[in-house]
């Protein structure tokens, strides 16, 4: 099995793979002994969903008032100054960091995680080569016991986080944490607090991430190995990272002069319709850029074609992103998105290995 595992390392790093090589690959990894049974062993830290974000903004009054006046997301907590607002039904949620920054961006991503423990879980992360500190840098963790002033516990509500090979900060929860009160952070508001509107668009829930990183290989091999996260749909040589059961992901694109942030997340709403969300969006005071591949500033809109060399639809897959007033970048897709193939990119989990198994 480390043969396995190295020899799939080594194709990564050297693009020397297709999407059946890499599946089969990945399939051999889950086959053990002489008699090519499947074995059933459980990652030590299997994650169920993304959790929430936390963005870091210039104003973060005008950033509440933007977000709330865009999506109609009601206040389900308070963390002293910070926000929590509710995605869909919860627990997700986006939380608006309560001090002005100079450098606003996504700070952190969570993933959630039955029956969380923070002292089983910084063990893990040790024995995984994440040590137990008071930082949160490339390998390093940290528990926050956040306390009433903060909206957490009497005692304390115990909050993980750890930098990964790029310091990219990843929080870890419990599935029931909403960013509230309670030893688990799952006690919210009865009611949440409702936006002063319904808002333009809807979001129902959180659909992936994108992380920019120096080496995927080891990336992914770090990843999988704490979180057991499957590939089984690729976006040309891109492989997408499932988390959960669901069609939730992360993806992990090697962009060394960038490596260590997250480039941006996406959230997913219902009846996803170009035109319809350019409209929105225009409506609101963003300008739409045709033909664009990216923003070069705040409140920009554009949509990129995915086509099949990056495992989209024939006449592409349209993939929509906006700027917020600090320029963070934010993805919409169809609640159907999985990063796969078809026109809403709802096509994943196709491709057959070697065994004749669908992943």
């Amino acid at each position: 099995m480390v043969a396995d595992v190295e020899q799939l390392i080594s194709a990564i790093k050297n693009k020397q793979f297709s999407r059946r090589t890499f599946l089969g690959s990945a399939a051999a990894l889950a086959v053990t002994g002489s008699s090519g049974a499947a074995s059933s062993i459980s990652p030590p830290l299997p994650v169920q969903s993304i959790n929430h974000m936390t963005i870091s903004v210039s104003d973060p009054t005008a950033s509440l008032a933007w977000y709330q006046g865009l999506f109609g997301m009601p206040i389900a907590a308070r963390q002293g100054n910070t926000i929590v607002l509710q995605v869909g039904d919860g627990p997700q949620f986006m939380a608006i960091g309560g001090s002005p920054s100079d450098n606003p961006r996504i700070t952190h991503l969570c993933l959630a995680v039955e029956n969380f423990d923070d002292e089983r879980t910084v063990q893990i992360l040790a024995e995984h080569g994440v040590a137990a500190t008071t930082e949160s840098g490339p390998m390093q963790s940290r528990v926050r016991m956040r306390g009433e002033e903060f909206g957490g516990a009497a005692s304390g509500t115990p909050e993980l986080y750890f930098g990964d090979r790029d310091g990219i900060v990843v929080q870890l929860q419990d599935t029931s944490y909403c960013g509230g009160a309670g030893l688990l952070g799952e006690d919210c508001l009865a009611t949440p607090e409702p936006a002063p509107s319904s808002g333009l668009l809807t979001l129902h829930e959180f659909n992936h991430f994108t992380l920019f990183v120096s080496d995927q290989a080891r990336s992914m091999a770090f990843y999988q190995s704490l979180f057991g996260m499957q590939v089984d749909t690729y976006q040309g040589a891109l492989p997408v990272m499932r988390i959960g059961a669901g069609k939730q992901f992360l993806a992990m694109p090697a962009v060394p002069p960038l490596a260590g942030r997250i480039h941006h997340a996406s959230l997913a709403v219902a009846d996803f319709d170009v035109d319809r969300l350019f409209s929105v969006l225009e409506g609101y005071g963003l300008a739409v850029l045709e033909g664009a591949s990216s923003a070069d500033g705040p409140l920009q809109a554009y949509v990129t074609m995915r086509g099949s060399d990056r495992g989209g639809a024939t006449e592409g897959t349209p993939e929509l992103y906006f700027t917020d007033p600090d320029g963070i970048l934010i993805q919409l897709q169809d609640l159907s998105y999985c990063g796969g193939n078809g026109y809403l990119g709802d096509e994943c989990g196709t491709v057959e290995n070697p065994t004749g198994r669908n992943n």
